[in-house]
């Protein structure tokens, strides 16, 4: 019985993902078809891909999109661990609450964060007289990506030995020495992983970017919505394939950077206890 429904659970498993991953291996595999068609495979190409990268107004959407993602990742990063650091510092009483404010904008739908900063935005132009643009977009982007920094940086500063601080600054640093040359190194790969999401979550964004950023400026993913609303052409296939391809590598690589951190602190465990 035991086997039969391990049989039967990975079927099913299977069958999910399946569900799940097929349309995006039909898109990736169309977007080499030779013909315009959807359904029929009329021979191989890169011709798409050629006429993709010729597309003045989808480069220059795709340069915004990274331009926004890496600014918004880099200052997410230290505001977000410049937080996480205040935080641990907090008694458990204000830590709490203002950690679970933190959760929301990561809980909360992204319609309505997106919504929020519009209107804030908005209102804020009406008296200091802006238009929605590539600073909104960018700050947009900044905001929703710091709950991310913060939520990969903590668990590293819990796992820290609140002793090395006091240590160094016993022996002759300053806090912010102290700071820079034993705490930083210590919670680097929390800072890494969450530098590493905050720009995955910017790149892939399309909700809150098509709120926030007017009408003046174009992301990757509002320029393929925008697309879709016309004939689908299958440029829109290859922008996906490659949109998709990127998303993996980085999941990849902070999935590796993860198990790697894992295994390397249960083997200082292991000798620890062994010692």
């Amino acid at each position: 019985m035991r086997k039969k429904s391990s049989i039967g659970g990975k079927i099913f498993m299977a069958l999910i993902f399946l569900f799940l991953y097929a349309p995006i291996f039909v898109l990736i595999v169309f977007s080499f078809n030779k013909a315009k068609s959807r359904t029929q495979w009329t021979g191989f190409t890169f011709d798409w891909y050629k006429e993709l990268f010729s597309d003045s107004s989808i480069m220059n959407a795709l340069y915004t999109t990274l331009a926004v993602s890496i600014i918004a990742a880099l200052v997410a990063t230290v505001v977000g661990t410049i937080t996480a650091v205040g935080l641990s510092k907090m008694s458990r009483r204000w830590r709490s609450p203002l950690l679970t404010i933190n959760n929301i904008p990561v809980m909360n739908a992204e319609i309505v964060t997106g919504v929020s900063l519009c209107l804030l935005f908005v209102f804020l132009g009406s008296f200091l007289k802006f238009n929605l643009g590539f600073g909104t977009l960018l700050i947009a982007h900044i905001t929703f990506d710091i709950p991310y920094v913060i939520l990969s940086v903590m668990p590293k500063i819990h796992q820290m030995d609140n002793n090395l601080m006091d240590a160094a600054q016993d022996l002759g640093c300053t806090w912010f020495q102290a700071f820079r040359k034993v705490m930083i190194p210590e919670i680097m790969p929390g800072i890494v992983n969450g530098m590493i999401i905050a720009f995955t979550m910017s790149i892939d964004d399309f909700v809150i970017s098509y709120f926030t950023a007017g009408s003046r400026v174009e992301t990757l993913s509002m320029r393929i919505y925008s697309m879709t609303r016309k004939q689908i052409s299958p440029k829109i296939n290859a922008i996906s394939t490659l949109l998709f391809v990127s998303v993996l590598v980085l999941l990849v690589i902070i999935n590796v950077r993860q198990s790697r951190q894992e295994a390397k602190a249960k083997e200082l465990e292991r000798k620890l206890v062994n010692k």
